[in-house]
């Protein structure tokens, strides 16, 4: 059947047709009647989205705005948004009670049933970024003492509302997390074999209060479905599953991206922010940075004599400036990566410092060289082509030692090695290189 077009849609609403209209946004993509629904007005949309069937329906209000969300969700009867919401998981539940104005998030906490308000309550208790926020209370729970007859019973009962019957965790009587079993393992099983035998022992987790990237870490690096997650007390309370850490992934990297390019991010996104609002957060940055640079142009001034001695060398102190600013980010940019992906770790941080300082101490032989015979080539002056060279390597070697060691420096003092943005190093190595560059001057030319 061809896609559902707009004119149609409206056609078969405002005609009430409504069998036809539930048939054909069936066979429909969720996006598609998520744009749909913003062409309409929203009582007819309350209408049109209470043709969805109950699946479809969340999938379709998670491609929704923010703001047209909330403009369902006043519009909802209040059985009818009890109905909606208690079909969604509890931990996208929670994140939409967060984002939503706190008087409907009053009132949909308030028309919830009490066991689900208590699930709820739960997660927004955790701190945002902590896996227990990101969590979901349900899961399939077994014990080890069970049959796995018993066990595939509870499966069959349970998994109706469950994220993930693929996993199932093991635990004692204490709710403590023993082990894991797969639904696999289950079917084959002897159905008199107790779970305890055939489940895997000691599984990876993590506690409510942990990085919501350390979940997705463990998750990734032991290849699972989903990470159980533990209270204080060690006893198991939720998981977080393998879409979810997806989600993580994506919203963290857009975050270190914002920040290493120090600029503001928001959770609509640095596009759909208002434009005042990003321009208050970007100039308090860059008037910052300004200010800093002043220090440059104060060594710049200094050096008034020797500049008008030899004019030539000002002429190539952008091309060292931007040098280690470049080389410095890039060293950041791939030590952050890897604290980000767990690749590197604080313990390397010496080992990988001194690979970047090497690497720096290379390249800057590489372009000292190359330097060399440019600066020549423009000045005729070989003091000044040697003053350009030498300067080059120390900036190199500079700036990678920086950009290697802040953000490990960073994450030394509990402050997210992202803030360690490109505007910052290049900064600091305009401060230093031409600190070096007039001081390497000073010792050729006048000593």
């Amino acid at each position: 059947m061809e896609v559902l077009d707009e004119n149609t849609f409206k056609e078969l609403l405002d005609n009430k047709q409504y069998r036809t209209l539930r048939e054909r946004l069936a066979e429909s993509e969720p996006i598609h009647i998520a744009d749909l629904l913003t062409t309409i007005p929203i009582d007819a949309a309350v209408i049109a989205f209470r043709l969805l069937p109950k699946d479809l329906a969340i999938s379709v209000f998670d491609y929704m705005d923010g703001a047209f969300q909330n403009q369902l969700l006043e519009a909802f009867s209040d059985q009818a948004a009890r109905n909606f919401l208690e079909a969604m998981p509890p931990d996208d539940r929670a994140e939409l009670l967060d984002e939503v104005p706190a008087k409907v998030a009053r009132r949909l906490l308030q028309i919830l049933s009490p066991d689900q308000r208590r699930v709820t309550m739960q997660l927004l208790g955790y701190e945002e970024g902590t896996a227990g926020r990101e969590m979901t209370p349900l899961f399939i729970d077994l014990h080890g003492d069970m049959t796995v007859a018993q066990a595939l019973e509870r499966v069959r009962r349970l998994a109706i509302n469950r994220e993930t019957v693929y996993e199932c965790y093991v635990m004692d009587r204490r709710r403590y997390l023993i082990g894991t079993v797969s639904l696999k393992d289950l079917v084959l099983a002897n159905p008199d074999a107790k779970v305890s035998n055939i489940m895997k022992p000691a599984p990876s987790f993590v506690s409510t209060h942990a990085d919501r990237e350390e979940a997705a870490r463990e998750l990734r690096e032991h290849d699972l479905l989903a990470i159980p997650v533990v209270d204080a007390e060690q006893r198991l309370v939720g998981i977080i599953t393998h879409d979810d850490v997806a989600d993580i992934i994506e919203q963290e990297a857009t975050e270190d991206i914002y920040r290493f390019g120090a600029v503001p991010g928001t959770e609509r996104g640095y596009f759909a922010s208002r434009i005042f609002s990003v321009v208050r957060r970007r100039a308090t940055w860059l008037l910052l940075l300004i200010v800093v640079n002043t220090v440059t142009g104060s060594i710049i001034a200094g050096q008034e004599a020797l500049l008008r001695e030899i004019l030539i060398l000002a002429a190539f102190i952008p091309l060292l400036i931007d040098t280690g600013g470049n080389v410095g980010a890039q060293s950041a940019t791939v030590v952050i990566r890897g604290l980000a992906t767990g690749e590197v770790n604080p313990r390397r941080s010496l080992a990988v410092v001194t690979r970047e300082a090497g690497i720096g101490v290379i390249l800057g032989i590489v372009l000292g060289i190359v330097a060399l015979g440019w600066a020549y080539a423009l000045g005729r002056d070989l003091r000044v082509a040697v003053i350009v060279s030498t300067t080059l390597l120390g900036i190199s070697v500079m700036a990678t030692l920086v950009g290697g060691a802040l953000p490990f420096l960073f994450r030394l003092v509990k402050v997210d090695p992202a803030l360690v943005s490109a505007p910052l190093i290049t900064t600091m190595m305009d401060i230093f290189g031409v600190a070096l560059y007039f001081g390497i001057a000073y010792i050729i030319l006048l000593m």
